[in-house]
């Protein structure tokens, strides 16, 4: 059994779609085991994207996720060795 955080990012939620989505998961077979609607900070987005602090786009993603709610969701499901892009 593995788990995995899954961010559902600020046009997500605004446009509507995160039943759609979650729904998609869990029709793949996936258990949600956890769920928030949350407006990450400039402090948890600086941690959470800080392998990408040197690069151009950095600042336009903790900008853009932090700019409103997101649904952070922990999914669980079966591993599959290889299954990569699938």
């Amino acid at each position: 059994m593995e788990t995995t955080l899954i961010i559902l990012k600020p046009d997500a939620v605004q446009r509507g779609l995160m039943g759609r989505i979650v729904s998609r998961f869990e029709d793949k077979g996936l258990q949600i085991v956890g769920c928030k609607l949350m407006k990450i900070s400039q402090e948890l987005a600086a941690t959470h994207y800080e392998a990408h602090k040197s690069k151009g786009f950095y600042p336009g993603l903790v900008k853009f996720m932090t700019s409103s709610p997101v649904l952070v969701l922990a999914v669980q499901g079966m591993g599959r060795s290889g299954s990569a892009g699938r």
